[in-house]
């Protein structure tokens, strides 16, 4: 027997739309081992979950089952099972996981509920288990918690619940932009300038009613003046964070500010406030992911 799989508790598993990725672990939060695939939600049929998940984490398998704790779109209604929303305000980390059967008498599967926002309405799945982390690390924080990436999210977090919440396109606006719009003729697929984003960025908050407008500016300027493609990149990038920003404001104005993702997706936004005058914390989103699966797994167990 593998001697790592003979010393794991527990597999903890987060599953979206395109990955997933896998650690097997001990019951005290210790990582052993861990593992990836690209069968993520969007390529696979609810029969097809089970066998996705053992052919990632059949090391890891011994004699006796395994607890498995997931999170992210495993759980939607296009997944392996749907775990029902918790409502806000409610806590991070929602109880009543869903259980979806399985046929290898080894696994034990869990999955965390998302969360949703009944007036102004939104949903969360995956990013709870990312804030519950973070506040198992920093417990008795209050403040907001900003999520960037393809649909960035805003919590406002207090007494370790979720209170309330907004979510912003603005990754996939970006990616939609530079590469199927008119824009894919300007924006560089790499490179950056920090100054031109920062000026993008407040451009955008002054006026966020001008982004249209704004945007073609960035087709224009390449044509008329040769701007270089890095630069269209980070102006493009600005004025989507800037607009997001600006209608976020209620979120961040005067609170405390913590970011939690990719690291460079991270201090763009981390950038961002700052040129606003607010200092946010950065956590790191793959160990804020898994010290979240730990807490859930824990309640679990308590």
């Amino acid at each position: 027997m593998n001697t790592q799989a003979a010393k794991a508790d527990w597999i903890a598993v987060d599953w979206g739309t395109s990955n997933l990725r896998a650690w097997a672990m001990t019951a005290s939060g210790s990582e052993l081992w861990s593992g990836a695939s690209d069968k993520g939600m969007g390529s696979l049929k609810p029969e097809h979950f089970e066998g996705a998940l053992v052919d990632v984490v059949a090391p890891m398998l011994g004699s006796g089952p395994l607890d498995v704790v997931a999170c992210g779109m495993v759980g939607s209604r296009q997944g392996w099972i749907e775990a029902p929303y918790a409502t806000v305000p409610c806590p991070a980390l929602p109880s009543g996981f869903a259980r979806p059967e399985t046929q290898n008498p080894l696994l034990r599967v869990h999955v965390i509920p998302g969360i949703k926002q009944l007036k102004a309405p939104d949903v969360m799945r995956g990013e709870e288990t990312q804030i519950a982390g973070f506040l198992s690390v920093n417990p008795g924080w209050d403040g907001v918690i900003c999520l960037p990436g393809t649909h960035t999210k805003w919590a406002e977090v207090s007494a370790g619940e979720i209170v309330s919440f907004q979510t912003a396109m603005t990754g996939e606006l970006f990616a939609l932009l530079s590469g199927q719009s008119v824009l894919k003729h300007s924006v560089a697929p790499t490179g950056w300038d920090d100054d031109v984003f920062a000026e993008a960025v407040d451009d955008a908050i002054s006026k966020p009613e001008r982004l249209a407008a704004r945007l073609f500016s960035l087709r224009a300027e390449g044509l008329l003046n040769d701007m270089p493609g890095h630069e269209a990149r980070a102006r493009l990038s600005g004025l989507l964070v800037g607009a997001e920003l600006a209608a976020a404001k209620p979120y961040w104005l005067g609170q405390q500010v913590a970011v939690i993702g990719a690291s460079t997706i991270s201090q763009i936004y981390g950038t961002a406030l700052s040129k606003q005058g607010v200092p946010a914390t950065i956590a790191d989103g793959p160990r804020m992911t898994l010290a979240g699966l730990t807490a859930a797994y824990k309640s679990l167990k308590s």
